[in-house]
């Protein structure tokens, strides 16, 4: 009876197969890189927003709203014409995934869950002892004199 397996004993582990990468250089329709002038024209129009794009990202760093992300949009657009932003986002997308597989790993998980309970005690202790010196007065029971 044949059940599929191969003879190896990798029941939940799979091996991750290296995906093959696009080749660098401008995604713009042939006709627009045919013509030079049309291109250049084409180039810089991708590069102003794709500035916006960071910029806004930029922006939204400090203020609400989701910076990094539209940062990385940002960087995507660039990368449609620009080798440069092609090998940053490559550079990028390969440290997230290691980051991510770092942060799956379960000892990393153990000491960050350790080191948020110990910080989530600290925070309670320090929130109490200053409830107990200073008293609990809500901010619509406050009287002006």
């Amino acid at each position: 009876m044949n059940t599929g397996s191969d003879g190896t004993d990798k029941n939940a582990v799979f091996e991750e197969r290296p995906k093959p990468q696009r080749a660098l250089g401008s995604r713009a329709p042939e006709f627009i890189r045919e013509r030079r002038v049309l291109h250049l024209s084409w180039q810089v129009g991708v590069f102003v927003v794709g500035l916006a794009v960071v910029g806004a990202g930029v922006v939204m760093l400090p203020l609400p709203g989701p910076g990094w992300l539209v940062i990385f949009a940002g960087l995507a657009l660039w990368a449609t014409e620009f080798v440069w932003a092609q090998l940053v986002l490559r550079w990028t997308k390969r440290k997230v995934t290691e980051a991510t597989q770092r942060a799956l790993d379960p000892k990393v998980r153990r000491r960050n869950i350790a080191l948020t309970s110990a910080g989530v005690v600290i925070a309670a202790a320090l929130t109490g002892v200053y409830v107990w010196k200073f008293g609990l007065v809500m901010p619509w029971s406050i009287r002006e004199e």
